[in-house]
């Protein structure tokens, strides 16, 4: 299941709902025909359903939700909740007028779902914009109060453009719902999309996403007041909208969706919907979360591959499972070739240098393919071409704020089609859309300074 989508050419996975029960991991995923272009470019979506007990077997079912009505030009995010042997899915129904609603549909089983009446339960009030989605429900087990958080934007806020925020409903027995106070204003531009709620280990935490971005807030109750930590995303802007459930041991697994590309090229315009991407989330003695990949969803390999490496510069130093690069004041490479287009890479980078790592699919003397650069004193991380300038912005394929990178760690990437996947020590990770350099090459480079690799090899994928 990692990077899937439906076999149907024009078939995608858009915003991810996973929920887990009774060790169950349930993903229930938005079906995107066309890049939201279907039904008049009011999106079309129906909740797919996917489940796994182990993250190793899926079992892909019918819709969950499907479109049945003439009003409903898409089915759009939310959740879903287990309440005393029924299943809660609360939803969001975009209308051809392009208002969005409240509606609900409950099941027996997990499995197969019938909407309630009323349909659309709630409703934007005068306060908010037409945009009403992503419910999102919780308990607040101190109270048994049921709160649901809602995606939309204040009208005339205070400070222009920061009017978006997470308005809240709360009920006592899941049906009736009454408006309450916004339950937070990020001070973000646009609207905090996708939330979730959640305990773990003695934390809560709020997530949603800005821009598509998943950023998480802390807190010591369930109701807040909210923190922000120094950094408060997962992953880089294209794993879109992540949102995460339990899974067995006291786990919890993200899913977010990687944006397919309009055309072949790199610098093509992202679109909605595309594959689906798996993280583990990893938590923090003082509480802050990170990620990684989900050791189980690692795509399989067919074997070690020979790797060998010459020098291309000077300050090359080669020995039996080590390669060592100085370049106090200049660049220094080294390059290994054959390699194949579908790999992993695992290696321990020690990282003295203003800028170090590997450039996969490399072709030529270092003219092209990918960058995965470390900058250490910039606490980022980055997927670039080899010639892109320094002081370009490079947003779209970096993460910022990355802890432990003076001193050494272990770097994986995955290579899988047109999919590049970065994990940093198991605590940090990157993905992106890398559709257009295709060459045999794998380079590791330092520039300012003086790097060291070890440990590293290289399994083909199957």
């Amino acid at each position: 299941m990692q990077y899937f989508k439906p076999e149907a050419e024009d078939r995608f996975v858009g915003d991810c709902m996973p929920f887990f029960h009774e060790g169950v991991y349930h993903l229930f995923w938005l079906l995107d025909e066309g890049h939201h272009h279907a039904r008049g470019g009011l999106g079309c979506h129906q909740w797919a359903h996917s489940t796994t007990t182990d993250l190793l077997q899926w079992e892909h079912h019918g819709l969950a939700i499907p479109i049945t009505d003439e009003r409903e030009g898409s089915i759009c995010t939310g959740s879903v909740l287990w309440h005393e042997g029924v299943y809660y899915a609360y939803y969001a129904t975009r209308f051809p007028d392009r208002t969005e609603h409240l509606s609900l549909a409950t099941s027996t089983d997990g499995f197969h779902f019938e909407k309630q009446e009323p349909n659309p339960f709630a409703s934007p009030g005068p306060e908010y914009t037409a945009s009403f989605r992503d419910p999102h429900v919780f308990r607040d087990p101190a109270t048994g109060r049921f709160h649901m958080l809602v995606t939309t934007s204040l009208r005339g806020p205070a400070l222009a453009g920061k009017g978006g925020c997470l308005a809240q409903l709360v009920s006592e027995d899941l049906r009736e719902w009454r408006p309450a106070e916004p339950f937070v204003l990020p001070g973000l531009p646009g609207d905090p999309e996708c939330p979730e709620a959640f305990e773990w280990n003695g934390r809560y935490y709020l997530v949603f996403s800005n821009e598509g971005i998943a950023r998480y807030r802390m807190a010591w109750s369930p109701l807040g007041p909210w923190q922000t930590p120094r950094v408060d995303t997962f992953d880089g802007p294209m794993a879109r909208v992540m949102k995460s459930a339990a899974f067995t041991g006291g786990r919890r697994i993200g899913a977010a969706f990687l944006p397919s590309l309009e055309g072949d090229r790199d610098e093509g315009a992202w679109l909605y919907a595309g594959n689906a991407v798996f993280r583990e989330l990893v938590q923090h003695r003082d509480g802050t979360l990170g990620t990684t990949w989900p050791a189980e969803m690692l795509p399989p390999h067919a074997g070690l591959v020979p790797v060998t490496f010459r020098p291309l510069t000077d300050g090359v130093t080669l020995g039996q499972a080590h390669v060592g690069l100085a370049a106090p004041s200049s660049f220094a490479a080294a390059c290994a070739e054959d390699l194949p287009q579908d790999f992993r890479v695992r290696m321990t980078v020690d990282p003295r240098a203003a800028a170090c790592g590997l450039c996969v699919r490399g072709s030529g003397r270092f003219e092209r393919g990918y960058e995965i650069r470390v900058s250490p004193h910039r606490g980022r991380v980055e997927i670039r071409p080899p010639q892109l300038g320094e002081i370009t912005d490079n947003a779209k394929r970096a993460i910022e704020g990355v802890e432990g990178l003076g001193s050494p760690f272990i770097l994986e990437v995955l290579a899988k089609g047109d999919i590049l996947d970065v994990c940093v020590d198991n605590r940090r990770t990157l993905v992106a859309r890398c559709p257009e350099q295709r060459g045999d090459r794998l380079f590791l480079f330092a520039h300012g300074g003086e790097a060291a690799f070890w440990g590293l090899t290289v399994h083909r994928l199957r």
